[in-house]
């Protein structure tokens, strides 16, 4: 699967398990290795780096935006392998 394809399922999917929420798709040359996708629930947010697999190369300061922001607030890789756990945490994460 394309990352794009995984991408345009898992905002439709994200808009579907929470709903009213607001997915936003960050730009890529604004910040290199800022996260994909900022998710606003509630109060809550969130930011989630898609990858086409859990074998996809990661980019210069991917790890670091990501470990970042999770410090901050919730902050994943996310591929089609761990999508259900990473979604389920996100759950637990807009609950508290």
């Amino acid at each position: 699967m394309l990352e794009s394809k995984f991408q345009s399922d898992l905002i439709k999917e994200l808009e579907r398990r929470f709903p009213g929420c607001v997915v936003v798709k960050n730009d890529p040359n604004y910040r290199q290795g800022f996260p994909d996708l900022t998710i606003f629930h509630g109060k809550h947010w969130a930011a989630l780096e898609c990858k086409k697999d859990s074998r996809a190369k990661k980019q210069p300061n991917q790890e670091y935006y990501v470990g970042r922001l999770n410090e901050m607030s919730f902050s994943r890789f996310i591929c089609p392998e761990n999508k259900e756990d990473v979604l389920d945490e996100l759950q637990q994460a807009f609950e508290s």
